[in-house]
């Protein structure tokens, strides 16, 4: 099912964000080291939330998580992207994409497009690092620019893609350093510069070249069903319109039509808890985020009216009298917010 819809803007209270740790601004290096989430004190007058990304890609270590901490804060949030995340031949290689910044443009996220600059070699493995470090002196600047910059966070992001070409760039030579000092091979510098190339041309070709690959990946996603979902319905493929104008391609894991309503579910799925991580609960949230924010939304050109759907599962069937206090107290606040969100919890 192909979905269109609008954004105007964000309202959302979230209720499960964890209480995050205050540092001062020196100490950047040691909150990053010690923080997926954490509050930057700059001076008397300014602190920022910031949260980080282990990866560009979406999937590894819960960026959805971290940013979600980050929420309640009623300041300026931040959060830092590597453009690449290379782990060496014998690891992952990962590149940011178009849509990852859209949709901290959406939630009214300033994004930080940072590279890794120092690693450590792994113990295991040969050609593979481990222990990536950012460039703080380049975020510490970042930030600074941040706090004096005037218009909000898409303006702020639009903004900053220009500079991705020569990020990536920094990061590409930063690699180069890695290699060298710890003697451990990295992926094809060739392929990479290919990829960077695109991003130099411009912001432009990077949302173009972005946007077709997350248009397959979109694609992709709606005919594959997770290990981490447990699904009954169709998937379905949301375009999602804000106030400039700008196209951003989502995915539900599961549509369902009853009348004129449109049922938009997440789903979350445990095999060997009584509810589903914390981690993958606040996940879902950040979906929840937009899917109850959605206006106009259409298919074939009938008009529907969205309701939001958390399904969370559990391998035999959810049993409430199985939940831990911690779940109990995990369970409690998601209704709330759920409630306070008007957004609904399936629990299967």
């Amino acid at each position: 099912m192909d979905l269109s819809a609008k954004i105007k803007g964000i309202k959302y209270k979230p209720f499960l964000c964890r209480d995050l740790e205050i540092f001062e601004f020196n100490n950047l290096e040691k909150a990053l080291a010690s923080s997926a989430s954490f509050i930057l004190k700059i001076n008397k007058e300014n602190k920022v939330a910031i949260s980080w990304w282990v990866s560009a890609k979406r999937t590894r270590s819960y960026p959805y998580a971290r940013v979600y901490d980050t929420l309640g804060f009623s300041g300026k949030k931040i959060t830092i992207i590597p453009i690449v995340k290379d782990e060496g031949k014998e690891g992952d290689r990962d590149f940011l994409q178009w849509d990852t910044v859209s949709l901290m443009s959406l939630l009214g996220i300033y994004v930080i497009i940072a590279y890794y600059s120092e690693a450590e070699p792994s113990k295991r493995y040969k050609n593979k690092i481990t222990n990536q470090r950012f460039d703080t002196n380049y975020l510490k600047e970042q930030i600074k620019n941040i706090l004096s910059y005037q218009s909000d966070a898409l303006h702020w992001n639009i903004a900053h893609i220009d500079n991705a070409g020569r990020i990536g760039q920094k990061a590409l030579e930063a690699y180069d350093k890695i290699s060298k000092k710890l003697k451990v091979e990295m992926h094809s510098r060739q392929s990479a510069e290919k990829r960077i190339d695109e991003l130099l041309k411009g912001k432009e070709e990077f949302m173009n070249l972005s946007r077709v690959l997350a248009e397959k990946a979109q694609r992709r996603e709606r005919l594959t069903v997770q290990p981490k979902e447990n699904l009954s319905g169709t998937k379905a493929i949301i375009t999602i319109q804000n106030y400039l104008g700008g196209l951003y391609y989502f995915t539900a894991d599961e549509v369902e039509v009853r009348g004129n309503n449109v049922f938009l579910i997440e789903g979350k799925h445990s095999k060997t808890n009584s509810l589903p991580s914390l981690e993958d609960i606040k996940d879902g949230l950040l979906k929840m985020i937009l899917f109850t924010n959605l206006e106009d939304v259409k298919a074939d050109g009938e008009k529907y009216k969205p309701i939001a759907v958390l399904k969370l599962t559990v391998e035999n069937h959810f049993n409430e009298n199985q939940l831990s206090s911690s779940q109990r107290e995990i369970l409690k606040l998601l209704r709330e917010e759920a409630k306070n969100n008007n957004f609904q919890i399936q629990l299967i």
